[in-house]
């Protein structure tokens, strides 16, 4: 069973590539399937070069026994916080990607425009390195910083990052990825409409609708990217 979840989580980091929501930065996690305490996460490497061999099993306070040297990722206490704090998270993802940028450094209110984000009802939260610890170099690198971006999180799906980018989960590593992409896509799609005029967005009953109706295995989405990796 871990290793069909190591495959899969090679996949998320390949997949989130190739649809533009990590570059050379980024990870993405899974909870391991065998010990609940425990999340899996390659070490520091590009994500589209992730395979197998790469994935290592931490703990919830961010630490692994299998590094053998490899440089791990500094911002590993995102995954950690997360996974201590949500129970129900069975996948993390962590990007820069540039259309939630924007989002992150004003005002506007990052919501869903369409019924393939709904999950971003209510649910966006937004983190600032600065309040909790004043100038750093934005990167969640201590325990500490992670505890506080998982509170800032809370029960939601999408937290914002100030002038970094955004943690997404999901009730599966599958999800997670969906979620990420979409968000990036929704952030996309809302700029552009705001420039054309007002913009009428989902309402909350037709957002839980569609909430209702989504499954954490996103097979159909899962499927096409997957095979559009060959």
């Amino acid at each position: 069973m871990e290793d069909q979840l190591i495959e899969e989580l090679v996949l998320a980091n390949r997949i989130l590539f190739a649809q533009g929501v990590v570059d050379a930065f980024g990870h993405v996690s899974a909870r391991s399937s065998a010990d609940p305490s425990r999340f899996l996460l390659t070490w520091a490497i590009a994500p589209a070069l992730a395979t197998a061999a790469d994935v290592l099993s931490f703990d919830l306070d961010g630490n692994t026994p299998d590094a053998a040297g490899r440089e791990l990722y500094s911002e590993r206490f995102i995954h950690a916080a997360v996974y201590r704090s949500r129970p129900d998270v069975m996948g993390v993802v962590h990007s820069h990607s540039p259309s939630i940028i924007p989002f992150t450094v004003t005002e506007a209110a990052l919501r869903p425009i369409w019924h393939m984000s709904a999950f971003l009802e209510s649910s966006v939260s937004v983190f600032d390195t600065q309040d909790t610890a004043g100038d750093t170099d934005l990167l969640i690198k201590t325990p500490a910083l992670g505890a506080a971006l998982a509170s800032s999180l809370g029960e939601s799906t999408v937290a914002l990052m100030r002038g970094h980018g955004s943690v997404v989960v999901g009730r599966s590593v599958r999800e997670a990825v969906s979620r990420a992409i979409y968000t990036e896509a929704n952030a996309k799609l809302q700029a552009e409409s705001e420039r054309m005029g007002k913009v009428k967005f989902l309402t909350p009953g037709e957002a839980k609708l569609m909430n209702d109706y989504s499954r954490p295995d996103v097979r159909r989405q899962w499927d096409l990217w997957v095979r559009e990796l060959a």
